[in-house]
This record gives structure tokens, sequence and C-alpha cells, in this order.
């Protein structure tokens, strides 16, 4: 395909997307189905420009005088992508699958207009009623740092340390381009590219079937790391999902010791079976959502809450989300949280460690959630995350924020990975 036919097929995809209120794969996929002349190449660049457009999506708009896909999709070309107005409107010129060309007003309205007049949400490319949670969570940074979640994410790999180790893994997978990660230990990164170029399909290598790596984010890396299980412990993946978590634990733990997989939801645990299977691991239980957890009361060296969160921290995967989430999903995922702390603190045993985690960078969700369960369950208290990131990762690496050493949250602009708030509390010795 050419450009213009990558360029409808973007607006197209855009169209549904906006009528139908679904998630950006599922309607690329369905795309992609439909239209199976469309190569491999021609999906990657037709979904990094629905991708880049969705980011971007108010500053493009306001830039265009205009929020159509179509107006989207050529903001993204001569923002992101690099081309120039005048020398696209040639290259589309005699193209019978090319969209319409704009019109004047618009190509006008993008040359004209300068986004530093823009208002603060457009700047920073979030939701108009969630600026005051960054503001309040960033202070004068708020904008960098939101803009931070509308660039593309980079691929990011766990090294299984049970299988290989990462100078092996990243060998194998050199000609992908993989280098070590910046902060997390056990982490490589393959940077995302620009314009049509497309990340490598990394599951189909070898090294992936042998269970050398898992795909996992730096930033969900390092909290795996932080959580700090050691060989020997007994520590329960409260909300275990499809088991990234817990196959870091089991590294980190030796294969010694116990991981015990729980989640509520049957679906989202199903995929872990096999990823247990391929890593290599011998210490885990994974337990059914109906499952009998009373035994593990009271007992667990280390608990961790990988909480139901608004997932602002995913917006460079799942751009699409950013314009979805409501007030009303907020306060639902608020009560949820609450529930959730309450629920998995009986686990933890007296001395043992209770970790809550969420991909938020909304302090509501966070901080509140933290300093408010303490200040209710006098058996817990708050320890120090900060302190445990300095003795993991040092101070010449690249720092999350932190207001007081305590907490930490990490962002696209401070730490280069997805947004993730990390937080540790100690259930009081008895007596």
């Amino acid at each position: 395909m050419r450009l213009g036919g990558r360029m409808a097929a973007a607006i197209e995809v855009l169209e549904t997307i906006g009528r139908q209120k679904r998630p950006v794969n599922e309607v690329l996929k369905d795309w992609g189905s439909s239209h199976r002349f469309a190569g491999s190449g021609d999906r990657a660049a037709i979904g990094g420009l629905v991708y880049d457009a969705l980011r971007k999506k108010l500053s493009h708009a306001y830039l265009m005088d205009d929020d159509s896909p179509a107006s989207l999709v050529h903001a993204t070309l001569f923002r992101q992508w690099g081309m120039d107005a005048n020398r696209l409107q040639e290259q589309l010129s005699g193209d019978r699958f090319a969209p319409e060309a704009l019109p004047p007003s618009n190509l006008k309205a993008f040359q004209t207009r300068r986004l530093k007049d823009a208002p603060q949400h457009v700047q920073a490319d979030i939701p108009e009623w969630i600026e005051f949670a960054f503001e309040e969570n960033f202070g004068d940074d708020w904008i960098d740092e939101a803009r931070g979640f509308a660039e593309r994410p980079p691929l990011d790999l766990r090294v299984n340390t049970l299988k290989a180790d990462r100078g092996k893994v990243r060998k194998a997978l050199a000609r992908n381009g993989a280098v070590p990660t910046t902060i997390a230990n056990f982490g490589l990164r393959i940077a995302p590219g620009d314009g049509p170029a497309r990340l490598p399909n990394i599951t189909s290598e070898p090294a992936f079937a042998k269970g050398w790596f898992e795909i996992q984010d730096e930033g969900s890396q390092i909290a795996s790391e932080l959580i700090y299980a050691r060989p020997g412990e007994q520590v329960l993946d409260y909300c275990a999902g499809g088991g990234g978590k817990t196959l870091a634990l089991c590294a980190m733990m030796e294969n010694k010791g116990q991981v015990h997989a729980w989640d509520i939801d049957r679906t989202r645990l199903s995929p872990i079976f096999e990823r247990l299977k391929r890593a290599g691991t011998r210490n885990v239980q994974v337990h059914e959502a109906d499952a009998d957890l009373g035994p593990l009361i009271g007992r667990m060296d280390r608990v961790v809450i990988d909480a139901p969160c608004s997932g602002t921290g995913t917006w460079r995967r799942r751009p699409e989300t950013k314009w979805k989430l409501t007030q009303k999903n907020l306060e639902e995922r608020l009560t949820q949280q609450q529930e959730v702390l309450a629920s998995a603190a009986a686990y933890v045993r007296p001395g043992g460690f209770l970790i809550y985690i969420t991909c938020s960078v909304l302090p509501q969700e966070n901080e509140a959630q933290i300093y408010g369960f303490c200040e209710d369950d006098g058996d817990f208290e708050l320890v120090s995350a900060g302190e445990v990131w300095q003795d993991l990762f040092g101070a010449d690496k690249p720092q999350p924020w932190s207001a007081d050493m305590k907490t930490i949250t990490m962002t696209p602009a401070s730490t280069g990975t997805d947004g993730f708030f990390f937080a540790v509390m100690q259930r009081r010795p008895e007596g």
C-alpha cells in the first residue's frame, strides 16, 4: 500500500473507534482480517498512525482547528512523522486510494496556531477533568509529566534468571536491537522507532519459546524487584492477573519458598499456567478465584497487591483509555482498592509486609489510599520504599517522584517507564 491508502485506512479505523468505543487493538485486528491484501508493514504503519493520533488527540485537534479523524491523521504525519504539509499533498496527488484533501482552513490553522496558546490540559494531552490530579502530584512539572504519556513506548523484556542471564539473552536478540534497561537489573529494551517503523514480533524468537525472557515493562520489573522477595519466603500475589509479577518473584526467590498466585478474575488468571511452564518455575501454587485462602491468613511474609486502578500509567500503550476514563470509573476503582487493601492485609504475618502497587499516577488512588489505610488500621506502618530503591538501583540513575521517600511514583518522563506507584507497609510484630 502507498501512503494514501495507509492514511485512508487509519482514518477508517479511527472513525470505527469513535462510533463503537472498542479497544484499538480489536478494531485494528478486524480491519486486517477484512483487508487481507494489506501486508505486515502496511498493518504496522496503519496501527502506528492510529495510536500516535490518539496519544496526542487534543493537541492535534487544537493545531488543526478540527478533531475529525482525517485532521488527526494529517497532524500525526506533520508533527510526529516529520512530513512537510506541502510535500505531503504533492505525494498524495493522483493516488486514488488517498483520503480527500483537507480544507485549506485546517492547513492554515496548523501553520499559524501555537500550542503554547492552548489551554493547559490541551498542551498536556489529558482530559480537562483530571488536570487537577496531575498538578497535585507533579507540581510545576505536571504538563511535561503528562506529555510523557503521549509518546510511543518501547518494548521491554525481563530476563528469566531461572534459565538465562542478561548477556545471553541480549546476544540472542542482538538483531532486534535489544539493550540493557537503564534501571531494572534484569531488563532489556527495544526502542519503539519512528514513523512507520514497527517493533519486532519478539514472541516468535526461539529464546522466548525456551523461556529465557518475558515481555514486561521496565516499571513493572522495578516494582517486582522492590518487593524484595527472598528465597524461602511465603509470598501471596493477591491480584496476580496474567502472572507477570508472579514470574518475576519466582526468579528472585530462585524457585525456593512458595508464591501463591490468586485473582478474583478467572479470565485474567488463565494465561499464567502456560507462562509458568515456559519459565520453568517450581514454587508457584495457583489458587482459583473461588478457592479457600483461609489457611494462608496471618502466614505470609509478603502480600503483593497489584490493585485495580484507572490505568493512567499505561496511557502510552492504551491511549484510547485516556479519553474513556470518567469520574465514575475512578470512584469505582477507589472503592475496589479500599476493599482489596482490607482483604489482603489479613494474610500478612506479624512483622511481614504488605505491598501496594498501581499502574496509576493519580494521588487519589495512591498516596491517599495508603495513608488512609495506615491511619485506619493501626497494625500497619509505612516503611521507606525510597531507601529500598537506593539500595537496589543507586542514586546515579533516573529517580522516581517521591514527596517523602516513603512511597514512589515512576513515570515516562522521570524514569522512562510506564506509570507505576509503589508502597510498602509492615505489620507490627505481636506483643
